[in-house]
């Protein structure tokens, strides 16, 4: 796919979002005000807005083709942590989730591997969007995240592989799917199941023990894009099947401007390649 062809405007969001559908450059009247309330709407009855077809097909095809073409230059990461994304507390009860780790395995694009030429980079970058996800949350500010590995990351789950149950290290985090699986890979989730001062422990635990009664589970089509408050619902990925892998591209929003993530969660997340960057920085 020519990419000269997503050229025209200075916002590359008008050229890759469906926006007779979507009617996103102007949510103030008219059609754009009243999807803008029903996105909102959604989120307060649910905890998530999806959005089926959001991106364009030529557009799509080429999202997924740069995102293919930077894969086989990623990672095979084996992440193991807490479903709150930090170490193991040793002082808590022994059947306490901050006791228990959970473990899967993803080919996965930190930000700093993703090329800011790239169509992804720019639909990230976009103040559009950004502006966007923020009226849809419904907050008084919002900021693409500021992290040199968090911001925007691209996932790919092979058959087989899932993802672990966990809590995302801020509220705002965004998904477009660039590549469903063939079967399975099903977005799975705890409604708010914690606030900023409690958690649902009863509910919590059953999930992990393996009682899905109270998640949310649904399927998605490539181009979708889903805003989904995952700082307050433990959620995870079901196991892809068939052949083809399931491919992410995780976008992230904080409330502040400029925050970062600690070194060890990093670390845990991004592995040796982090690690050793980290480690070279921290010596020169």
């Amino acid at each position: 796919m020519d990419q000269a062809i997503f050229k025209t405007h200075s916002d590359m969001v008008l050229n890759l979002v469906e926006l007779e559908r979507y009617p996103i450059a102007d949510l103030d009247q008219g059609p754009g005000a009243a999807f803008l309330a029903e996105c909102q709407a959604q989120m307060e009855e649910h905890g998530w807005c999806n959005l089926d077809g959001f991106i364009r097909e030529d557009a799509l095809e080429a999202l997924a083709a740069e995102s293919n073409a930077l894969l086989p230059n990623a990672p095979v990461l084996t992440i193991k942590r807490t479903i709150y994304q930090g170490a193991v507390d040793p002082d808590a009860p022994s059947n306490d989730p901050r006791r228990q780790e959970y473990m899967h395995k993803a080919v996965q694009l930190a930000d700093d591997q993703i090329p800011k030429e790239t169509l992804l980079q720019q639909l990230y970058q976009s103040n559009l969007l950004t502006e966007f996800v923020r009226r849809v949350q419904q907050k008084p500010q919002l900021y693409r995240c500021a992290d040199e590995f968090q911001a925007l990351n691209v996932v790919a789950l092979q058959p087989g592989s899932w993802h672990a149950w966990h809590y995302d290290t801020t509220e705002c985090t965004v998904t477009l799917l660039l590549q469903a699986a063939e079967e399975g890979g099903e977005f799975a989730f705890l409604p708010n199941s914690r606030t900023d001062v409690s958690e649902d422990k009863n509910a919590v635990t059953r999930l992990l023990t393996g009682d899905m009664s109270a998640a949310q589970t649904f399927s998605r089509g490539a181009g979708t894009f889903t805003l989904f408050r995952g700082g307050y619902s433990l959620h995870g990925v079901t196991k892809v099947q068939g052949a083809r892998p399931r491919v992410t591209a995780i976008l992230t929003y904080d409330e502040q401007p400029g925050r970062v993530l600690s070194d060890d969660v990093n670390i845990r997340i991004y592995g040796e390649r982090v690690e050793k960057i980290l480690a070279e920085r921290a010596s020169a």
